[in-house]
């Protein structure tokens, strides 16, 4: 294999083991951090693909070892993720620098883990869309489903929101047991529903078929400014709608 081709996996694999990373920091509730190394590998994956177009080396075992990162990356992490702050918005235990306060073992076997383990539903649903994106030849241009990183950066946001927004009233609401069961059925529903949402691959940056895609990223730059990491839940509800909305209107 030539060193051009194997760019883009080398970056896959970087994808990977950022991932893999997190699973170790979400497993012991270092959430924040974990929320760090799945935007690096995120962001990784964002590039493995821009790279793979760029120099022309695109192949099914890019697109194969894709989906096994992102399965970890952006499935596993968010479940286990949303398998903590269930568990915590259950058992009403504190938060303090981004850590969770566990006495000991006995603190898994109780009501507050079977909830929590509603929050795995994230992982189930990831897997079934990453598997279901690999023989869907509908994909190429645009994407049918929320993608799993897009989830991800969902749920990732929230012990980023917890630590650093000084509202009361939003921290309450994200320690709610029903609004985060909610926030997991909805992103399930998303990554496996018929929507079709717009890529960001631009086949020229004119502004007639394109005005959806540059007023979203005047939305996230704005949204980004005033709301820091509370804004990423919204920009991703606002990805769908315009989504949605270039569908209707614009594509007619």
């Amino acid at each position: 294999m030539s060193v051009k081709k194997f760019i883009p996996n080398l970056l896959t694999l970087l994808n990977l083991v950022s991932g893999t990373i997190a699973v170790f920091l979400a497993v012991n509730n270092f959430l924040v951090e974990a929320a760090i190394f799945v935007f690096l590998g995120i962001l990784f994956d964002f590039f493995d693909g821009f790279v793979a177009r760029l120099l022309n080396v695109q192949a099914e075992l890019g697109k194969q070892l894709d989906s096994l990162a992102d399965i970890v990356t952006s499935g596993v992490v968010p479940g286990i993720v949303m398998f903590q702050l269930l568990k915590s918005s259950v058992a009403k235990q504190s938060w303090s620098s981004g850590v969770f306060e566990i006495q000991d073992v006995s603190d898994y076997l109780n009501e507050s883990t079977f909830i929590g383990f509603l929050g795995l539903l994230i992982t189930l649903g990831a897997a079934y869309r990453l598997a279901n994106f690999n023989i869907d030849d509908r994909q190429s241009n645009s994407f049918i489903g929320l993608p799993t990183p897009a989830a991800a950066l969902v749920v990732l946001s929230l012990p980023l929101i917890l630590s650093y927004s000084s509202n009361e009233w939003v921290i309450e609401i994200i320690q709610n047991t029903w609004v985060l069961v909610a926030i997991t059925l909805v992103l399930c529903y998303l990554m496996n529903a018929e929507i079709h949402l717009f890529s960001f691959k631009f086949k020229d940056f004119g502004w007639g078929k394109n005005k959806v895609k540059y007023l979203f990223i005047f939305m996230t730059a704005v949204l980004g400014t005033l709301l820091q990491f509370a804004a990423i839940p919204l920009l991703i509800l606002l990805y769908v709608v315009f989504s949605v909305i270039e569908n209707k209107y614009v594509k007619g």
